[in-house]
C-alpha cells in the first residue's frame, strides 16, 4: 500500500491557509484555486476508481467551504492513489496551487 502522508500533509497545510485567510483573501481568488484543485483531485480519483465512467464535477459550495471540499477531495484521491510517481505529481499539484491561492 502507498504512504500518501505526502499528500495528506500537504493538503491539510493548504487546507488550514484557507480556513485562516481573511475573506478579502479567499474573495481574491484563493478559494477559487482551491476549488480548482479540488476538482482536478475529485476527478483523478474517480477516473482511478471507475474507470470509463463519466467524472461528476464537484460543485461550487461557496468560498467558505473551499477548505473541507479540498480536503474531501484530497482524502479521496490518496486512497485511490497506487503509483508513487501520481502521489509525486499530486503533491506538487496542490503546493503549485497554494502558491497560486497566496495562502
Amino acid at each position: 500500500m502507498l504512504d500518501t502522508s505526502p499528500l495528506t500533509a500537504a493538503v491539510d497545510q493548504f487546507a488550514d491557509r484557507l480556513r485562516a485567510a481573511p475573506q478579502s483573501r479567499l474573495q481574491r481568488g484563493a478559494a477559487a484555486a482551491a476549488l480548482e484543485v479540488a476538482r482536478e483531485m475529485s476527478g483523478w480519483a474517480q477516473r482511478l476508481e471507475e474507470p470509463g465512467v463519466a467524472v461528476r464535477e464537484m460543485p461550487d459550495a461557496g468560498m467558505f467551504a473551499a477548505a473541507d471540499q479540498l480536503t474531501v477531495a484530497g482524502r479521496d484521491l490518496g486512497v485511490a492513489l497506487r503509483d508513487p510517481g501520481d502521489l509525486v505529481r499530486a503533491v506538487e499539484m496542490v503546493e503549485s496551487a497554494m502558491k497560486r491561492a497566496g495562502v
